[in-house]
């Protein structure tokens, strides 16, 4: 496994759903790249922001934002086909 196959596989690697054998491909490499290691590290830590700010958003939406305003989002989202 090199960089590049490690950065696509990631995301299985970190929800457990690598097969065994790309499993021990990627600690193997893991193991010895410490760019990569690194880079899994502040992956790790990205994800985790990511949820925790997520977490902070669940819910209604404010309402100090105005209706209007959400409206003009959604209309574009879909002419932009989100």
């Amino acid at each position: 496994m090199n960089c590049r196959e490690l950065a696509e596989f990631i995301i299985e690697y970190l929800d457990g759903e690598l097969p065994a054998d790309v499993h021990a491909y990627f600690e193997t490499h893991l193991s010895a790249c410490p760019p990569c290691e690194r880079y899994l590290r502040q992956y790790r830590t990205t994800v985790t922001a990511g949820r925790i700010a997520f977490k902070e958003c669940e819910g209604e939406i404010s309402p100090e934002v105005p209706e209007e305003l959400i409206r003009a989002i959604l209309d574009s989202r879909k002419r932009l086909g989100e």
